[in-house]
């Protein structure tokens, strides 16, 4: 075969150091947008980025050129460091040292977007705490609880 190919399909969760529900609904929009720029700069495609005040959910494919784990840090990295820019109450702002990430078959991602296109509902009903460690479980992630939170 001539080129190389792959389709690696993630979801990716992360939330506010200690669970504090710092993004509000004026800033998770940017937010969002942002996360997904990041995305693409980086040669990944962002299928949906969503969330509520204490955590973010992305649906994305991600490139052959750069490790998963670089992809992770720059997202976080870099739009912590522009939440700070976007209020006087966000420039303490950090997100909690781990995330979870998942793999999702392509067939999986449509449910995967609707899933995270309604967060806030979903959330009238569970923490993100809950969520989490329900997501571990789904997907089979070996865990120990007292290093989950920070």
């Amino acid at each position: 075969m001539a080129q190389s190919l792959h389709v690696v399909g993630v979801h990716l969760v992360f939330g506010t150091r200690c669970r504090r529900p710092m993004l509000d609904s004026t800033v998770r929009p940017g937010l969002f947008n942002y996360v997904a720029r990041v995305l693409h700069n980086l040669e990944c495609r962002s299928v949906t980025v969503g969330g509520v005040e204490d955590h973010v959910h992305v649906a994305c494919l991600l490139t052959m050129k750069h490790a998963t784990m670089t992809v992770v840090e720059e997202v976080k990295r870099s739009s912590s460091k522009w939440l700070k820019t976007q209020s006087p109450r966000l420039r303490s702002f950090y997100w909690q040292n781990g995330y979870g990430l998942f793999s999702v078959s392509p067939s999986h991602m449509e449910p995967l977007r609707s899933y995270i296109a309604n967060q806030e509902t979903h959330h009238r009903r569970e923490t993100f705490s809950d969520e989490f460690i329900r997501l571990l479980k789904k997907y089979g992630a070996e865990y120990d609880e007292r290093y989950l939170w920070d």
